[in-house]
Formats: C-alpha cells, sequence, structure tokens
C-alpha cells in the first residue's frame, strides 16, 4: 500500500473523526416524527432513546492501514462515558429486541452482518485480504449511537499475502447496514427496528437520502434516525437500501446498495 494512501487511511481514525468539521452528522435529531404507511407497512421514526452524547470509541488495534497475520484478528478499544453490558433502558428496551447481554460493539467487515461484541477486546475470524471495518457503540436493543465520536471506520489487511486494492475511499459518502438482523419472534416481531449507519454524508428533504424498499414497497427516508417497522407479515422479509442523492440516483460506493432477509415468526 503506497504512503499516499496510508495516509488517506490515516485521517480517519476515531481520533481525527472527533476534530472534524463537515458532513458528518454530530447529534441524534429527528426533526419530523410522522409516520409513513404504504401497502399495510408502517415506518416510524424516533429520537427518545436515552442519550449519550459524551461517549466515545477508540479503535487502538488493529491500526489503520496495518497488516496482521491470517486467521482470528484481535480487536482492543478505547471506551469512555459508555458501559458495555448496561441494559439501556426506556421504552424501547420493552417493545424491540433486547439484548440480554446490554449494550455492545457492533463490528461490521466490509458491510456484512455486524457481529454483537460485550467487552472491549476480541478476535474474531477474517478472511485474507483487505478490508473495511466498521465500528460503533450499540444500545441494548441494538440502535446505533449516531454522534461523532461514537464510532471507527478504517481499513486493514489480513494475511500476508499481495491484497487486490479496495476501491473504497473512506472520504466519500458510505451506508452501511445494520438492523434487522436474523429471525424475531414473539413480542419482538411486532415491531421491528430499521436501523443503518452514515459516514461522510447527512440526509434531508433536498438533498441525499436512503431509500429502503421492504417487499417491494418503497420508502424514501430523509433523517438519519432508527425506524419502526410495522405491519411486516410473518415469515421472510426483504429490505434493500440505498443511498442515493437529490434525483434519486445511487450514490457511487462499494457498500451503498444492500440488500437482507430477515425472518419473523408468530
Amino acid at each position: 500500500m503506497s504512503s499516499a494512501m496510508l495516509l488517506g487511511l490515516a485521517a480517519c481514525d476515531t481520533a481525527k473523526q472527533t476534530q472534524e468539521s463537515g458532513t458528518q452528522a454530530t447529534s441524534e435529531r429527528v426533526t419530523n416524527m410522522a409516520s409513513m404507511e404504504k401497502n399495510g407497512i408502517r415506518l416510524t421514526p424516533f429520537n427518545d432513546s436515552p442519550k449519550n452524547p459524551e461517549a466515545q470509541l477508540q479503535l487502538k488495534s488493529p491500526v489503520t492501514g496495518s497488516t496482521v497475520p491470517s486467521g482470528s484478528v484481535s480487536f482492543d478499544y478505547d471506551i469512555t462515558n459508555f458501559q458495555l453490558t448496561k441494559m439501556t433502558g426506556g421504552m424501547h428496551s420493552e417493545e424491540m429486541a433486547n439484548s440480554e447481554k446490554g449494550q455492545h460493539i457492533h463490528n461490521i467487515v466490509d458491510n456484512e452482518p455486524y457481529t454483537a461484541h460485550y467487552t472491549t477486546e476480541f478476535t474474531k475470524p477474517i478472511a485474507d485480504g483487505q478490508h473495511v471495518v466498521l465500528s460503533f457503540l450499540s444500545r441494548s436493543y441494538h440502535e446505533s449511537l449516531k454522534h461523532r465520536g461514537a464510532y471507527d471506520l478504517r481499513v486493514i489487511t489480513v494475511g500476508n499475502a499481495a491484497a487486490t486494492p479496495l476501491n473504497a475511499d473512506l472520504k466519500a459518502p458510505h451506508l452501511f447496514y445494520s438492523r434487522p438482523k436474523d429471525t424475531y419472534s414473539g413480542k419482538d416481531a411486532a415491531k421491528v427496528m430499521l436501523d443503518f449507519y452514515l459516514v461522510n454524508t447527512t440526509l434531508s428533504p433536498e438533498g441525499n437520502k436512503v431509500r429502503a424498499t421492504i417487499n417491494g414497497t418503497e420508502f424514501m427516508l430523509d433523517q438519519w434516525a432508527p425506524y419502526m417497522m410495522e405491519g411486516l407479515p410473518a415469515g421472510q422479509n426483504t429490505i434493500k437500501l440505498e443511498l442515493v442523492d437529490a434525483s434519486g440516483n445511487l450514490i457511487p460506493g462499494p457498500f451503498n446498495s444492500v440488500t437482507r432477509n430477515f425472518t419473523l415468526q408468530p
């Protein structure tokens, strides 16, 4: 990897992110709480979760641009003003699927489904090659903290074999998928949270948006917020998320269009 590329990647360390000014959202705000409903599916944004504006996450290792041995990769974080394994509390801990282990870290590699971690140090198997790793703090019901400093984004290389360079400009706008995931049953299937993570962009009625296509029904989301989904059928459901510009065109990027399935059971 060239020294110029390494310098560009280093700029994406959390320490740098906390000092930047620019397009990344600095707080969790929802200006319009109105629901959207189509074909029996209702989406409602919410912003009444307990706030942790001082919470900070920093990934100490692997270092940005570093090469680590093949196999299980060791992650080590510094977290301040946020307690892992604590139950978040609030109404949503009762309304939605909630981790009995409490608050945690979401670790996402190349926009694949996240793994949840309840300690600041853990290992995770990652295939050889270059990878984009996003980490962020999560409430106990898997809602992400979206303020600056609550996330880390970087590229690492696993293994010593020559890696194909990634086509991922970490200074460009990116969309990462978080929830829903896997299977929901009983009362957890009545209200299912849709949550995603944005880097280097914001959403607005006049600007970029996220196009969410749920079981073939399209919603245009102009707020970066969690959304409560209701009216979903039992069985397999499909969500496609796309980061689009003001004209509805897909914004280039390796992660800006993603499709996932999840299952609801009685």
